[in-house]
């Protein structure tokens, strides 16, 4: 590469929204850059899939490969959640489209997805750190950036550039635009587990969350024997605790009822990791010459495990939209309205549910008809049905873009 190159497209990360949104460009036909700060494969937490995220895998022509990479097949999830009622859960294959998603290693499902924008003629560089975006007024035009081990500063001119930095949020830092979510304030600690009990049949590879009076745990098995089991609870809880997270983690982990019974007789076979402040949402998806997508955008809660669906589901939407602003220039602000439109609807909704969720005061019934309430006010739904459904991530972005196209 030159030190200057011009691309129709700039995308900023290479995780699973950067990589997706590059991907589906180019398959459309256009010169797309992705500059990844890390070097693939890379750790990342968020192992837990759900079936919102397979149509763009379908889309990218991924499902093949991923199902033969071996991994834990997930077919729904049990809960230990709500008011004094056991165990109780959910099937995908309620939401009908897709009877299971995956617990992954996210290193190689993250690196899977990368390739595959390579493969489609994606150019992408790995251990490159974006310094700043380029203005021309107040439009964006591209990125400086190095690479590893060359202190040379280089510049790539966008047409259009796409933020999927996650949480490092370059430009949500550089226009100010991170709001927090104060009530959904978490700190998550988690490690991985070996010779956990595991439950049989199609139930062996489901997510199980529990809930405890401060609190929740995951427990995620995945292909390789381990287990990850994880932790949640309120920043504020944490810091008057006095204590440290991993001295919480393994008291807590002592007081759960299902987690505890899986856990007996395993080991911990790795430290503890964490982190906090996961929930919030920008105020602009998009201005001139920019748009976010996936962590970049916005970050709800792990509860129901739909961070990487929402980054996926968000580039098959933004994808379609810069492939329409790229030839048509001045339908720019139209069409990036419609996308953060659709967007921010999808990301609410989502938000809506979980913060209903965390009331464990509740019985399932209840967050069944609230489900129904959100996506099937008319009821031609089952209400075990739609909470399948909005655990599934199936009603969404895409759904609603492609309304608008088709207007």
């Amino acid at each position: 590469m030159s030190e200057e190159d011009e691309f129709d497209v700039v995308v900023i990360g290479g995780g699973p929204g950067g990589s997706a949104t590059a991907g589906l460009l180019a398959m459309k036909g256009h010169r797309v850059l992705v500059l990844e700060r890390e070097k693939f494969p890379r750790y990342h937490i968020g192992e837990s899939l759900i079936t919102g995220l397979m149509p763009t895998l379908e889309d990218l022509g991924l499902l093949e490969r991923l199902d033969a990479m071996g991994f834990t097949k997930k077919y729904g999830g049990t809960l230990l959640w709500g008011k004094n009622q056991g165990t109780w859960g959910f099937r995908f294959h309620e939401s009908a489209l897709y009877e299971h998603a995956y617990q992954v290693r996210r290193a190689d499902f993250d690196a899977l997805l990368l390739g595959r924008a390579r493969e489609l003629g994606v150019t992408v560089v790995e251990e490159a750190t974006v310094k700043s975006p380029v203005f021309e007024g107040d439009r964006v035009v591209g990125v400086t950036y190095t690479e590893r081990g060359s202190k040379q500063v280089r510049t790539a001119r966008s047409k259009q550039l796409v933020d999927a930095s996650g949480q490092t949020h370059l430009l949500g830092n550089e226009f100010d635009l991170i709001e927090y979510h104060d009530d959904l304030r978490n700190i998550a600690t988690w490690a991985y587990w070996q010779g956990c009990n595991l439950y049989g049949g199609t139930k062996a590879g489901d997510i199980i969350s529990e809930n405890l009076p401060t609190g929740w745990f995951w427990f995620i098995p995945l292909h390789d024997g381990t287990v990850s089991v994880g932790h949640v609870t309120p920043i504020a809880e944490y810091k008057a605790s006095g204590k440290s997270l991993e001295e919480i983690y393994t008291e807590r982990l002592a007081q759960t009822e299902e987690i505890k019974t899986l856990t007996a007789g395993a080991r911990r076979v790795s430290g503890f990791r964490n982190i906090k402040d996961w929930s919030y949402t920008c105020t602009k998806f998009h201005g001139p010459g920019w748009t976010l997508v996936g962590d970049a955008a916005a970050f709800i809660d792990p509860l129901l495990s739909t961070g990487v669906t929402l980054a996926l589901r968000g580039s098959r939407a933004l994808a379609d939209a810069i492939d329409e602003v790229l030839a048509n220039p001045s339908s720019e602000t139209e069409v990036l309205d419609w996308y953060e439109h659709s967007y921010r609807s999808f990301l609410d909704s989502v938000l809506e549910f979980v913060r209903f969720f965390y009331d464990r005061t509740k019985h399932k019934e209840d967050y069944w008809d609230k489900a129904q309430a959100q996506i099937d006010p008319h009821r031609l739904r089952p209400r075990e049905m739609d909470f399948a459904r909005m655990l599934s991530g199936l009603t969404g972005i895409d759904d609603i873009f492609s309304k608008r196209k088709a207007a």
